[in-house]
């Protein structure tokens, strides 16, 4: 962020340029002037404008960023398509950022970026603007003098995204999974998850009450399980399956060893079952009828398999 007048610029390196991230250096940078600026130039990027429209048409902002300039007071002049120089000052201050604060130098960490922007920075402001010809310094005094003052609670920016709870009471969000309490939802259910810039919020949707399910801290890599032991109280652990080891005798049962389900074999109390076809046979009157018995070789015979005379086949 840059501003106009003077050129006083302001940076942040991050790692993401999600909603919450790209908000959040909005308020990094009002705290680092002061103040707000009365309006703010963007060009059409999706975490300000919703969707692109033909010229001439009035463009659909972000609701999230409508509410943010609102709250902080300041005007949104999205910029027309196509036109980058429309913001050429910012533009220009990334190359020159990159130039000398980047150029040839190897860090470790966001922290130690930002710290070599902070350094450099008083280097910068010292300089004599070459198109306006004053120290940037000295005339960001009259830029910052009209700045709006910030507000008295920050406006915390959320992205809402919706989720399945899965049969663990948890929910996948960033590939990370964070946990709700088995007692208060159903396995398939729909959440809503509000991410901000360090915490995630888990809310039940409307149409179940919208209560609070669960806030975890956001996840600090992919991968990540952000758990509450307690959330898991509820689901299954097994204690309703009972085993004995003696059982009673029944008539038709027998002692032995028996094939266990898939996984692996146990001993136990095995059960003689009727045939099936036995059992579909006895209710079925055709099962009475008397079956002629004949040796195999008529079969044969009857195949012309083999030849009948008077002495028997041949």
């Amino acid at each position: 962020m840059t501003l106009s007048y003077s050129r006083d610029p302001f940076c942040l390196f991050t790692t993401a340029t999600d909603l919450v991230t790209f908000f959040d250096a909005h308020r990094r940078a009002f705290a680092h002037f002061g103040g707000v600026p009365g309006a703010i130039v963007y060009d059409r990027t999706k975490t300000v404008v919703k969707r692109h429209v033909a010229p001439g048409q009035a463009v659909p902002l972000h609701p999230e960023a409508a509410a943010f300039a609102a709250h902080y007071g300041f005007t949104i002049d999205p910029l027309a398509a196509y036109r980058p120089t429309g913001k050429g000052r910012v533009e220009r201050q990334v190359d020159i950022v990159r130039r000398h604060v980047l150029a040839g130098r190897c860090f470790d960490s966001l922290q130690e970026i930002n710290a070599a922007f902070a350094t450099w920075l008083p280097i910068r402001r010292a300089q004599i603007h070459r198109t306006h010809g004053q120290i940037i310094a000295t005339r960001a005094h009259a830029d910052r003098a009209a700045l709006v003052p910030l507000p008295d609670l920050p406006y915390v920016v959320a992205d809402h995204h919706l989720r399945r709870v899965g049969k663990d009471c948890l929910v996948s969000f960033e590939a990370s999974l964070y946990s709700v309490p088995a007692r208060n939802v159903a396995a398939g259910q729909r959440v809503q998850i509000r991410a901000c810039a360090d915490t995630i919020a888990i809310h039940a949707l409307q149409a179940d009450g919208g209560q609070i399910l669960a806030i975890h801290a956001r996840a600090p890599r992919r991968g990540s399980w952000m758990v509450d032991a307690a959330h898991w109280d509820g689901l299954p652990d097994g204690h309703t399956r009972a085993t004995v080891i003696d059982h009673p005798t029944h008539p038709g049962t027998r002692s032995g060893s028996a094939s266990g389900g898939a996984s692996g074999g146990a001993s136990g109390v095995v059960v003689d079952e009727p045939n099936p076809l036995t059992a579909l046979l006895a209710g079925n009157p055709a099962a009475a009828t008397t079956v002629a018995h004949r040796p195999l070789g008529d079969y044969d015979r009857a195949a012309f398999l083999t030849a009948w005379d008077q002495d028997g086949p041949r």
